[in-house]
Formats: structure tokens, sequence, C-alpha cells
């Protein structure tokens, strides 16, 4: 959970003091016998394909309720976190993101009924990406991203 603050802290200072991106990359040792070298951006590309978005993951953290969504707000940091620092995630990976938590309305509900300051979260990160221009071609989902957010404090502001 820290590798964005400390890998991706020190590519962007690499990137800030030289004025060009640096190579990245990941071992990935999760096999001790063969373990693996990858392109940071391989590993991200992976791991959104492999348990981000994926409805197998995705059903089993809506298992733990609160904690769940809680996880699922957190992944959305981390991913953030990677590309505020190392820009290692593309617009694509941010829309599938989008479309697996809130575009997908049995999801976005599981996430409003088990905590809803995640879903807030969420929806503020994606838009923050936007916004910074990480994600940088967000075409319709800013809209209805915006839309979802004023909906979603207006029901914690008891408004709705």
């Amino acid at each position: 959970n820290d590798y964005y603050q400390f890998q991706g802290g020190m590519v962007a200072a690499v990137r800030h003091l030289s004025g060009q991106q640096p190579a990245m990359y990941h071992g990935d040792h999760g096999n001790p016998q063969a373990p693996r070298m990858r392109t940071l951006k391989e590993e991200i590309s992976r791991v959104v394909r492999a348990r981000v978005v994926n409805p197998k993951w995705i059903d089993g953290v809506k298992r733990h309720g609160y904690k769940g969504a809680f996880e699922m707000a957190a992944t959305v940091d981390y991913l953030f976190g990677f590309d505020a620092t190392a820009r290692v995630v593309g617009d694509h990976q941010y829309a599938m993101v989008a479309d697996a938590y809130v575009r997908d309305a049995a999801t976005r509900q599981f996430i409003q009924d088990h905590n809803p300051q995640a879903l807030h979260d969420i929806l503020s990160r994606l838009l923050e990406a936007m916004q910074r221009g990480l994600w940088q071609a967000p075409g319709e989902y800013q809209q209805q991203l915006e839309d979802l957010l004023l909906d979603q404090e207006q029901q914690m502001e008891g408004l709705r």
C-alpha cells in the first residue's frame, strides 16, 4: 500500500530533477520459485485487470460490508497515488474503475449502503484525477461522476 509513496515519490523526484520520466520496474515475488520483473505500467495494468475491476474480487469484498467498501475506496486511492507520482495509469483504466465501482448500479448501491463515505471518496478521487489532468480524456464520465457526487453529497446531508 505504501509502494506508491516511496516508488512513486522516487519517480516524481527523478522526473522533477532530470525532466525525464525514468524507467520503472516492479519485482513480483508472489511465486518465490519464479520471480518476475515487469515495468510498473505493466504491473498496474495486471493488477487493475486481475484484482481492481475483477468481478470475483469485487464480489469477495462485498462479503465484508463496511470494510469491503472501504477497501474499494482505498484501492482507488492507491491507483490515484501511483498515477499522481509515477504517471502510470491510463485513461482506460480510470474508466474501467468508474465502470466497475460507480457506474455499475449494484456495486454503487452496495458501497452507498455499507459505507457512504467510501462512495463519496471514490467519486471525489476520480474527479480529482480529471481535474489534475491525470485522467486526460474522460468524455461523458465527467458529467456523470459530477452528478453522482452531487447526489451522494445531498444524501449524506439528508437532503434526499
